[in-house]
Parts: structure tokens; sequence; C-alpha cells
């Protein structure tokens, strides 16, 4: 048996993987060389990035395959939208390495190193996910976009916040332990109903025409998509999520809640793709979870006083909404959440940024961004308008019609009562970010002349405290990002 690999359209997740290697190999021949350890990561990532580049130039129905068997099936295969969520996780990636590199560079005894394997490792798991062709490529994948961040997380150089990254990891790896279990069962159910491990529309209307196999095949696509909600945060898999974020670093933490969750949506459409010829009864699993996680993501958002709490629970929310139009089996589902997500990425990935920025200055509490808009405007506008963005609001039209588009499918498929409740999420989504959107425009107020005399120090000794050019040149590149998209918003979707 033959196999043509083709390993030019396998570049995007080759990069990661090699840099990975390159930097371990580095760590053993220069040690100290930990700010070129970084600068391979950056390379590895940027390489993947531009290698998606034939990928979105497919049109409709087109792939780019690799790992083809001479029957034709091939195991790894990037439409325009599969290399469109590889393009946003490995340059996430990127965001995310230069929001880190002054923390990562001063790692002691090889911690560089780890780190940064760990990263182009996990990377190349997230990268791989949305192409996967059958079940053994899609667990795998999953796998490797997993475990190297649990460890990512414990790896807190803090002794102080050592305690809340290890419990942390212990809920990440506990609850993907977990969810593996369910998708491999969910796998093994599938491989029974359908006769194959190919992830194949054919394969799934055969099996979709014995009432039997239909039957099997639904509660092994309901494992499968309960396998991979913890990666989405979506209820009643999110538990870990704000627990994990809380403790993780908050470079890890960013890197949890933009670049995983392209693994996770790759994930879900990969699974929902494969089911399009089969009855809509398993998408009602994909529906509630949307709903549940709308709703107990806004409402535990709302009283959080923790800016990464509320952002924690922020995910959970726009969990949802990436979740809901692929409770609609269509492309026009799927390239609705690939849509969506990568607005939330965007919006998410700003909002850590300033957060990160702000932390070092005053703290991550809400009420340390009080009068942040009139204190520090060129941390407190973008910051306001990714919140506008997250919450839907102008002028951040991108996140309006987001959410346009994220319920197009669903009202277009006559599922009402999902439609509702969406609706009722976009008030409930506003409260939340108009809380913190309150707290920025505050004044701040000491209580007496003691507070009012600490407070005039603080300010004076963070005046000088300036923000890192790298943070100063990330703010400026995402707030652009979204002003262009609310300029012209047509063209993400």
């Amino acid at each position: 048996m033959s196999l043509d690999l083709n390993l030019v359209a396998l570049l995007p997740v080759l990069a990661p993987a090699v840099a990975a290697v390159l930097v371990l190999v580095l760590d053993i021949a220069w040690p100290p060389a930990r700010a070129t350890h970084l600068v391979v990561v950056g390379l590895g990532l940027l390489g993947g990035a531009v290698a998606t580049v034939p990928g979105l130039l497919q049109g409709r129905g087109e792939r780019v395959a690799a790992l083809c068997l001479p029957d034709g099936t091939c195991l790894y295969q990037a439409s325009s939208l599969t290399s469109g969520l590889q393009l946003l996780a490995l340059l996430s990636g990127v965001v995310v390495l230069v929001l880190a590199w002054d923390d990562w560079s001063h790692g002691e005894g090889g911690r560089t190193a780890v780190i940064a394997a760990l990263v182009l490792g996990a990377t190349a798991g997230v990268v791989a996910v949305p192409a996967a062709g059958d079940l053994g490529t899609l667990l795998v994948a999953l796998e490797l976009a997993t475990l190297p961040t649990a460890a990512l997380v414990a790896l807190e150089r803090r002794a102080s916040r050592q305690p809340a990254a290890v419990d942390g990891a212990v809920a990440l790896l506990t609850t993907s332990l977990v969810s593996f279990a369910l998708l491999a069962l969910g796998a093994a159910l599938w491989v029974v109903a359908t006769g194959t491990a190919v992830l194949s529309g054919d394969a799934v209307a055969v099996a979709a025409a014995d009432p039997a196999r239909l039957s099997l095949l639904t509660l092994a696509a309901v494992l499968a998509l309960a396998g991979m909600a913890f990666k989405v945060s979506a209820v009643p898999f999110h538990a870990w999520t704000p627990l994990t974020y809380h403790g993780a670093p908050l470079p890890v933490t960013t890197y949890l809640a933009t670049v995983s969750k392209v693994a996770a949506l790759g994930g879900v459409v990969v699974i929902v793709t494969a089911l399009s010829g089969a009855s809509g009864t398993s998408l009602l699993a994909v529906a509630v979870m949307a709903a549940l996680s709308m709703t107990v993501g806004n409402a535990v958002a709302l009283v959080q006083t923790d800016t990464v709490r509320l952002l924690a629970w922020s995910t959970v929310a726009q969990g949802g909404w990436v979740l809901l139009p692929l409770a609609d089996l269509s492309s026009r589902g799927t390239r609705a959440a690939g849509g969506y997500l990568a607005v939330y990425a965007v919006a998410t990935l700003l909002a850590f940024v300033v957060v990160v920025a702000v932390g070092a200055r005053r703290g991550v509490l809400l009420t340390d961004h009080r009068g942040l808009l009139r204190d520090s405007p060129l941390l407190g506008l973008p910051l306001a308008f990714a919140l506008l963005a997250l919450a839907g609001l102008p002028p951040a039209v991108v996140g309006l019609v987001a959410k346009v588009v994220a319920l197009r499918p669903v009202a277009g498929d006559g599922t009402w009562w999902l439609a509702v409740v969406a609706a009722l999420n976009v008030a409930l989504g506003i409260a939340v970010y108009l809380r913190w959107l309150r707290v920025l425009a505050q004044h701040p107020e000491p209580v007496d002349a003691l507070a009012a005399a600490e407070a005039e120090a603080q300010t004076r000794s963070t005046a000088h405290t300036a923000v890192p050019a790298r943070h100063t040149a990330l703010i400026a590149v995402l707030t652009t990002l979204l002003v262009a998209g609310s300029v012209a918003p047509v063209g993400i979707f």
C-alpha cells in the first residue's frame, strides 16, 4: 500500500512541529540562547502561517489534501475555511509569543526551551485538528493540542502563584482526560455505525438509511461532541475554565482563550460536516450546549470582580455563540462559526493584552481599571473597543455583524427557541461588558484624604512605568484589525 504524503500541504502543521525539534536541539547545543529559542518559535509560527496561503485560495468544495491512500481517501484535507482557522491559530500564537516574550525569555534551567517546545507542539496539534480526515488523526491532534497546555499552565515562575497554577493545570488535565474518554468512546461507536474510521459524509449517509445504525451514529456523535465541548468551554464541560484561566500565567491564559479555541471549533466542524448526510437529531446537543453556554457564561460574568475571571466566563458565553450556527447543518453555518471565532479571537487578544499591561501597573481587579479611559486613553480606548466588539455594539460594528451572521443559519433553519435564547443573551452580554465599560469611564473616588494621598502616590509611581513597546505595537495592530473589520465587516464572512 502506497501513501501520497504531499509534504507541501502539511507545512502548516510541519512548520511548528519542526521548529519544536529545532528548539530542543538548540537547547542541547547552546543552552543560554533563550532569546534565540523564542525567535525559532516565531519563525515556526510565521512559516506555518505562510504555508496556509494555498489552502486559503481554494474555491468552494476544493481541498488541499495529503496523506492520501490508493483508494482516494485522504487523512488530511484543508479547505479555505480550514486554512483560515489554521492561519488564525498561528497568528494568534505569534501575538501570545510577543506578549510573553519578557517572561519566557527569563527562564532558568532550560525553562525557556521547554515552554517553546510545548507552545509549538500544542499549536501543531491545533492546526492539525480542522484538517483531520479520519478519527485517528482527530484524536491524536486533539490530545497534542491539549496536553502541552496543561504543562504550560503549571509552569508559573512566581512562587506565590504556583499553587493556583498547579490547581488550574490539574483541573485542565482531569477534564481533558475525561473528555478524551468520551471522544474515544464516540469514535468507537462511529466506526461500528459507519464501518469506517474515515470522516466521510457518504459513509454517514449510508448508515443513516438504517434506523438501528442511525441510532448508534447519533449516540456516537453526541459522545464525540461532548468530548470536544470542554475545549470550547461549553456548558456543562466548562468547570475548568475559570479555575485554569485565573491560575495560569496571563500569556498562557491568552493562549487558552484564543489559539486553543481554534482546535475546539475545528474538531466540532469536522464532526458536524461529516454528519451532513444524516438526520439532525444529534444537532440538538449542539443547540442545547450553545444555549446553556451563552446563558450561564453571561449570568456568572455579570457578577465577577476580577477581569481575568470575567474574561473566563465571557469565553464560556462566546463559546455558545461559536456553537450557535453549527446547529444548522450547512456550509453557511460552519463559515459563520469560523467568522465569529475570528472576531472573538481578535477582540479577546486585544482585551488580554490591555489586561496584562494594566496588571503590571495596577492589578487585574475590575476596580483597578477605574478611570482608565481618562488616565491612560491609549490603553482604555482599545480595551473599550474590544469590549464593544464582544458585546456587538457600535462603533465596533464587526461584533454586531458577527452576531447577526451567527443567528442567520438558526433563524433560517426554523429553530426559533434557540434564536430567542440567543436574542435574550445579546441583552445579557451587553450588560456584562457595559459594566466593565462603566468602570473604565468612572472618576477615581478616594474615600478619604489618606486614600487620596495613596492614590496620588500610586499614580506618580506608575506614570513612569511605560507600557513595553511590544505591547503597544500589539494593541495598535489588534485595534486596527477591529476598526478595519468594523469599516468593512462583510469581507470577514
